[in-house]
């Protein structure tokens, strides 16, 4: 009963990764806490498959949302812009329009809560004297190293990725420099800059909500909360209150996929994503079509054109499912595989897909999104990290976590091989060590259920959080 009064606007920067985790927030507050939500959508003119998730296939509606319109950025970029200077430059363009939205608004939202990338918008919160929140749709770790890289850029001259040391973080377990999220790349590139903004406007808002929980980071949680030197820079509580995925849909006709999986035994099937927005090389994409052929094993493969530009290129403008066969395999991959495998150009229904049992493994680009699906689906990984803080997460999945294998470089660094990616698919379908990682990671789905379940601990933070809210409101 406590919270039936609050009504919160959660914003969400553009890009379906980031859109994702917020309309899951956004579901969770209003289906298990009885929380009036609004969710801002900072949109794209090239995202079509946003529309989508706003209206859900099934089931009441259970969150409002205004899309805040498109703003034309095409002169304060170039070619050679990175996309978190891009996502930046659009939310920090589209504030106005936020602005206006809330003024706008017959009722009024009394919280907002902003996700990672609009940190900027914490002024407009102030000004209609609400609370304010940060939404890190990731993991604590991330959120120390984040959080300290303001002291790191004091303390390390040259380039990170130079250093000869893990970086360290107090309290965390340190960070090796190839392992550093995309803007820590390269010091001189405006990306840098905005990622240090960033990090210093986290420490503005009222609380630090995160998609993580306790029994998964419990070392870097209590660094959060009480390690001095890291809680001098880490100023707000933090309110782990994941794992948060969107939900299964199993209303409706199944699909032919599905109808296929239906048919395969039991864990057996291997499913390869790389996300709303990962690419390949044309290369990359010849040596995994031979490693899946070779492993002999039944896979789901979500297949998009050859990156041209990067391992990041389609962020902006990911799109649906297509019926075109794509012409960028090997010849006669399709022929060769048809009985054992299941090529789907662009897009499939991921939770629905690692949830059945049919499905055995899953190769990821490591997206925390997708991560928790796994985690949730019971499903141990490979782990092929791309862009973003997609190494960090593969680092704590296989080294900290224990339920999956990896390439030994990374992708972004050298191709993979076929003889290398077979392996890696046998690993974890076939040989001991996948039994092994199929058992923590079953035991990790279940500390996940019951984080979530009524009395476990994000549930509980969930209500501390909605507390400490009103509480603010009040005073």
């Amino acid at each position: 009963m406590y919270s039936q009064k609050l009504h919160v606007a959660i914003l969400s920067s553009p890009g379906l990764g980031h859109l994702i985790p917020v309309l899951v927030l956004g579901n969770r507050l209003a289906t298990h806490h009885a929380v009036k939500v609004t969710v801002l959508v900072l949109t794209t003119s090239t995202s079509p498959a946003e529309s989508q998730l706003l209206k859900p296939p099934s089931g009441p509606k259970v969150v409002d949302t205004i899309n805040i319109p498109p703003v034309d950025i095409s002169h304060l970029i170039d070619a050679n812009t990175r996309v978190v200077t891009q996502l930046c430059i659009m939310v920090r363009e589209s504030l106005p329009g936020v602005r206006s939205t809330i003024a706008g608004m017959k009722h009024r939202p009394n919280v907002l809560i902003a996700d990672l990338f609009c940190t900027e918008a914490f002024p407009i919160a102030t000004e209609f004297n609400i609370p304010k929140y940060l939404y890190i749709p990731t993991t604590a770790w991330f959120t120390a190293l984040t959080s300290y890289c303001p002291v790191l850029h004091e303390q390390i001259d040259g380039q990170y990725v130079d250093q000869s040391e893990p970086l360290q973080i107090p309290g965390c377990k340190p960070v090796r420099p190839e392992d550093v999220v995309d803007p820590m790349l390269d010091r001189n590139d405006p990306q840098y800059r905005e990622y240090l903004r960033q990090a210093m406007e986290f420490q503005l808002g009222d609380g630090i909500l995160m998609n993580t929980w306790e029994e998964l980071e419990p070392v870097s949680l209590e660094a959060l909360r009480r390690n001095e030197s890291l809680r001098a820079v880490v100023k707000p509580p933090v309110y782990p209150i994941g794992p948060l995925t969107r939900p299964i849909e199993l209303a409706g006709p199944k699909s032919e996929l599905i109808e296929w999986l239906d048919k395969q035994p039991h864990e057996s099937v291997i499913f390869v994503c790389f996300g709303s927005g990962g690419t390949l090389s044309a290369q990359q994409i010849t040596e995994l079509a031979w490693g899946l052929e070779l492993s002999q094993q039944r896979f789901i493969w979500v297949v998009r054109p050859p990156a041209e530009n990067g391992a990041d290129e389609s962020f902006f403008t990911s799109g649906s499912a297509s019926d075109g066969t794509p012409d960028y395999l090997p010849e006669g991959f399709l022929s060769r595989t048809k009985k054992t495998g299941w090529v789907v150009p662009l897009w499939a229904q991921q939770p629905e897909i690692l949830n059945h049992p049919s499905v055995g493994g899953f190769l990821s680009h490591c997206g925390w999104n997708s991560a928790v699906e796994c985690i949730k689906s019971g499903v141990p990984m490979i782990a092929w990290p791309l862009y973003a803080e997609q190494r960090l997460n593969a680092t704590m999945l296989t080294e900290e976590l224990g339920i999956a294998v990896r390439p030994e470089i990374l992708p972004a660094k050298k191709v993979v091989d076929r003889e290398e990616i077979e392996k890696l698919v046998r690993t974890v379908m076939e040989y001991k060590e996948g039994k092994v990682m199929r058992d923590k990671v079953k035991k990790l789905k279940n500390s996940a259920e019951n984080a979530l379940n009524k009395g476990g601990s994000s549930y509980d933070t969930m209500c501390n959080l909605l507390r400490d809210i009103q509480m603010r409101l009040r005073f």
